[in-house]
């Protein structure tokens, strides 16, 4: 069923997280200072990031609380389906919020150990992905790239749940990798956020989806006030597994879990060239990047912090424009 292309309700959301989030940093940045939960910044990495040492983490509750009182409202209001996708995202957040406070709190510079860490993620995937089969949120559909909207493919139960829970799992390690420079994380949610606000508004079953998106992405906008370069805050663990949860789940209940690879393109080349980095560096001892994740290399090669997030930004723009095109959308 084709939906009107309304702007209002979606356009509310982003505004309300948006001033919410505007509201939330300077009441929360000072408390985090006060809790001394300051950032500790790798000796190996950039030099210009070494004055970043101290800088509060753990902000990613500076648009996630906005982002939870605007969904709750409208759940509240008439679309009950936002709050898995809520307690999703807050899910993922929690594992982060934990690993975040072991780090700058009880002075464990790793955080939860790897497994530790994988475990919680595993846990809140698999209840999503229980959930919303279950109740029939989401199905084994898969909508087919290049085909239109209305076209989709079935897949088999025993491969569509793992392959669910797997996308929930690289997409919030990837975002994870992704929040290593200044406003680089929250800007690129932010567009793609956009993006799938746009596409929601192609159905009217999708309405929840929309307000969902529009909500994330109007909380990376009121975050980036305080994250952007120099950073008077950082997300933290807390905020870019929420996110990448968020970016996740949307894709999934929009049977295309494939687009991230489209419209997230940055999030996965900062994954491959961790993964290439480590895996090559086990064979020969030789590094193929300066520094991994990839927008190390390129600060490394002696582009400014400022630069790597405008090219990567701009990169996620146009991967979503050619996202677009993939869908074949019809507005009206």
């Amino acid at each position: 069923m084709r939906g009107q292309f309304n702007l209002s309700i979606q356009v509310s959301a982003f505004i309300f997280t948006f001033v919410l989030a505007l509201i939330a940093g300077p009441i929360l940045i000072p408390v985090l200072r006060r809790l001394k939960v300051g950032q500790t910044v790798r000796d190996d990495g950039p030099a210009t990031h070494l004055k970043k040492s101290g800088t509060p983490t753990m902000g990613g509750i500076i648009f996630l609380i906005p982002i939870a009182i605007v969904c709750a409202y409208f759940s509240i209001k008439q679309y009950s389906e936002i709050i898995p996708l809520l307690i999703t995202t807050l899910g993922f957040g929690t594992i982060g919020f934990i690993d975040d406070f072991i780090k700058v709190v009880l002075r464990r510079k790793d955080g939860l150990l790897w497994d530790q860490k994988m475990f919680g993620l595993l846990i809140v995937s698999v209840t999503f992905t229980i959930y919303a089969v279950r109740t029939g949120i989401l199905n084994t559909e898969i909508i087919v790239p290049f085909k239109g909207m209305d076209y989709t493919v079935s897949l088999p139960m025993w491969f569509f749940v793992p392959f669910t829970i797997f996308v929930l799992l690289a997409t919030t390690n990837a975002v994870n990798l992704t929040d290593g420079v200044d406003g680089l994380a929250a800007g690129i949610t932010l567009i793609i956020m956009v993006f799938f606000t746009i596409v929601a508004m192609t159905r009217s079953e999708w309405d929840y989806l929309k307000i969902f998106s529009a909500t994330v992405a109007g909380g990376c906008l009121g975050f980036l006030a305080f994250n952007i370069h120099p950073a008077k805050v950082f997300m933290g663990d807390t905020g870019s597994l929420a996110l990448g949860g968020a970016v996740s789940a949307i894709s999934i209940l929009m049977k295309m879990p494939w687009i991230i690879l489209v419209a997230g393109f940055i999030f996965v080349v900062e994954v491959l060239s961790d993964i290439i980095q480590v895996a090559y560096y086990k064979r020969t001892k030789k590094r193929i990047f300066k520094m991994a994740p990839i927008h190390h290399h390129f600060e490394l090669s002696g582009w400014k912090e400022t630069k790597v997030v405008f090219v990567f930004w701009t990169v996620t723009v146009i991967c979503c424009m050619i996202a677009l095109l993939t869908l074949r959308l019809k507005f009206f």
